[in-house]
């Protein structure tokens, strides 16, 4: 029966890849096929399945991408290194230097991966370092030939698939790897199939109650939806048709992960699952470019275009090479519908993204539009330069290259591609490395603003430099700050300290402290500090804080001390466990009650569930009479509340006096969520001096309401007072 099921496989897979390979490729494919099965011989899977199933897989993952022969070969051989009798130099011998590198490259990856695997239970640190260097190699073999890491992907999305007996602990990993890593990687090259498949997957294991929850959801709301979208489809196809435009005009479906993420977007918005039309879209694909447009017209006069919810990615390409033009029209009942608009060229890259590249690039040998749209694999080897540790290279990536990006202009017209929430010292800092350190300033779209404005799509950037000094600040390191988002523009600066003399290090790592000390009102000595931290002397710590290797508020965090006068405490009522009234988070003003099908117990996982007329009922996570229950925008996340013992301190503000100081202050505190009971404003010679009564948890939080509060326009100063 095995043997049956693999033929039937095998046929399938020859069927697919003899429709575009030459009888020349195909060959070396089938050759490559046979030998991967006398290598692995009886060898099986935890599924019972012979091994031979799973490199047979992962090639027809690669071949339903169109990649050619020597990709599907490798595929095939991916395992024959690790697992059999099998030699570099053999597979030299038998298909060539280039298909044996590709196996090669795919084995290194999966020898570190390993490594991490045999030592997870035993060190989780050792774990994270051996992850960061899988990931590491992964990333730079992108840039040297990506190839390797869509073998890798495929081979990942058919473990995936076929993940079910493994141990409930290996299995989450697996997934909060691929959620983590694989995923978004495969959203950075464009591949939109194989991003979706791996985070439904992943999604399935991780929370597996959520996940069934939006099967249902979609399956019970999906009638009403396809005739609605059906509907609009043929009434835009007739349109198009009669404007002689040639058009694909289809459905498009949300998947499962990002359908939830949908669903919780529009949670903090009160909105309802019946509101998310976008859930269901319309995709229409065109001849030619020209033909792009004229559809966009023909759409704008058939239905009103919403606003702020258009986007030319064809004028303005992403750097994973995805092009099509997104719009949102006002449809039939008012219902907003999702269109995007492409050509089935366009439509390949935005399925298959660098994977299409192959498909398209046959009978040519010029590849400088494929590497002109790949810019960030050359990034990725400028910052294998910089960056000198695994795991700062990983933490670079994760910020810089898997967030959402967002696109600026140079004076000079030219883009500059950063994630989501950078500044204009990100900016500074991506254009070169000397600009970012002499940054006193910039202008966005032709306005003054400071190093740490929000940059927005489309922004116009001028960085304004010093003349005289090339000097960062360790402040702009300071995430209470906000003034940088990219971890390479963080790293460029722990550069530049760790160059400077260790004397002037550690007097600045002094100044530093002392000044911190003093506005928290600490009275410690820097040996009783050195006691609370893992340092063991002081001129180390203050040589890691003067070069910023530590942080001051990661110092402050690592103190741990509340030296408050406890005369000024408050503790948060204590919950009775036996008590139906107990304390929960996340319900807002929502009044709550215990469900008694299952009576929630403190300390274990619970959710909300929002009832019609009696406020907010607390489940178990796990009850039963709501794992089958549909209307999954009722549920809300819920925890349990602690016992919290808040603190009463005075802080004493000094700045210029200005219309609406105060407001910014107390607006602040209050988006901290901090309680203020008690002020007193004092103005003096255009100066105002206020003294504010507030709570906190901590002395770690107290700093960081220093810092933001001193990051407000015209204060000058701001401390604690005894």
């Amino acid at each position: 029966m095995l043997i049956t099921n693999l033929e039937n496989q095998y046929k399938n897979f020859e069927k697919k890849v003899s429709s575009y390979l030459s009888s020349e490729h195909f060959s070396v494919v089938q050759k490559a096929y046979n030998y991967a099965l006398k290598a692995h011989g009886t060898q099986t899977r935890l599924t019972g399945d012979m091994f031979i199933t799973h490199p047979l897989g992962t090639s027809n993952n690669l071949a339903d991408l169109h990649l050619d022969y020597q990709t599907l070969a490798a595929g095939l051989l991916h395992d024959v290194i690790e697992d059999c009798d099998v030699t570099y130099e053999d597979l030299v011998d038998e298909f060539g230097e280039d298909i044996a590198k590709l196996v090669l490259g795919v084995t290194k990856l999966t020898e570190v991966e390993n490594v991490s695997e045999i030592r997870w239970e035993e060190n989780i640190q050792t774990h994270s370092l051996l992850e960061a260097q899988t990931l590491r190699k992964m990333l730079m073999t992108v840039a040297e030939d990506v190839r390797v890491v869509l073998i890798k992907l495929s081979d990942r999305l058919h473990n995936m698939e076929t993940v079910d007996p493994l141990p409930k602990s290996r299995k989450i990993k697996f997934a909060k790897e691929t959620m983590e890593i694989y995923a978004p990687l495969a959203h950075r090259l464009g591949m939109w199939d194989f991003k979706w498949r791996l985070e439904d997957l992943s999604f399935r294991i991780l929370d597996p109650n959520m996940y069934k929850k939006v099967a249902k959801l979609i399956n019970t709301k999906r009638k009403n939806r396809d005739n609605y979208i059906k509907k609009a489809a043929k009434v835009l196809a007739d349109k198009l048709k009669k404007e002689n435009i040639n058009a694909e005009v289809k459905g498009r479906s949300k998947h499962l992960f990002s359908t939830y993420r949908k669903i919780l977007a529009y949670e903090k918005e009160n909105k309802t699952i019946d509101e998310i039309y976008d859930l269901f879209a319309i995709r229409v694909v065109v001849q030619d470019v020209k033909d792009c447009y004229i559809a966009l017209g023909s759409i704008h006069n058939l239905w009103s275009p919403l606003g702020g919810q258009f986007d030319d990615y064809i004028a303005r390409p992403k750097d994973n090479m995805y092009r099509s033009i997104h719009t949102t029209v006002n449809g039939d009942g008012n219902f907003p519908i999702e269109i995007q608009i492409r050509t089935s060229e366009m439509d390949q890259y935005a399925e298959y993204g660098i994977a299409a590249h192959w498909k398209y690039k046959e009978g040519s040998n010029d590849d400088t539009t494929f590497d002109n749209k790949m810019i960030w694999l050359r990034q990725l080897l400028d910052w294998q330069r910089e960056v000198p540790g695994d795991q700062e290279f990983v933490d670079s990536f994760k910020t810089d290259i898997f967030n959402d990006q967002v696109y600026v202009f140079t004076p000079k017209g030219e883009i500059k591609e950063l994630p989501m929430g950078s500044t204009p010292l990100d900016f500074a800092y991506r254009v070169h490395t000397d600009i970012g350190h002499s940054s006193i300033g910039a202008r966005v779209n032709d306005k003054l603003v400071p190093l740490n404005t929000v940059l927005k799509n489309g922004d116009k950037v001028l960085i304004v430099t010093s003349s005289t000094e090339i000097e960062p600040s360790l402040d702009w390191l300071n995430p209470n700050l906000s003034y940088l988002v990219t971890s390479s523009a963080k790293e460029k600066i722990r550069a530049w300290f760790r160059k400077s003399q260790y004397e002037e290090n550690s007097q600045r790592g002094e100044l530093i402290i002392n000044e911190n000390l003093v506005k928290l009102g600490i009275d410690l000595q820097l040996s009783e500090i050195v006691k609370l931290t893992d340092y063991q002397s002081e001129e180390t710590l203050l040589n890691d804080l003067g070069n910023g290797s530590l942080l001051i508020n990661e110092l402050i965090k690592s103190l741990d001390i509340n030296d408050f006068n406890t005369e000024q405490s408050i503790k948060l009522p204590i919950i009775d466990s036996d008590s139906s009234e107990k304390k929960v988070f996340g319900v807002g003003d929502l009044s709550t009650r215990l469900a008694r099908c299952c009576l929630p117990k403190q300390g274990n996982e619970i959710i909300g569930y929002i009832t019609r007329n009696r406020g907010v009922t607390i489940h178990e996570h796990d009850c039963i009479n709501i794992s089958n229950e549909k209307e999954i925008d009722r549920f809300i996340s819920v925890s349990w509340g602690l016992n919290e013992t808040l603190y009463s301190v005075k802080i004493y503000v000094e700045a210029l006096d200005r219309v609406g100081l105060l407001k910014d202050i107390t607006g602040l505190l209050s988006d901290e969520r901090v309680n203020i009971t008690g002020s007193m404003t004092k103005n003096e010679d255009d100066n105002s001096y206020i003294t504010l009564s507030i709570f906190i948890k901590s002395i770690s939080q107290l700093h960081s309401i220093i810092n933001k509060l001193e990051n407000i326009n015209s204060v000058l100063n701001v401390k604690r007072i005894n």
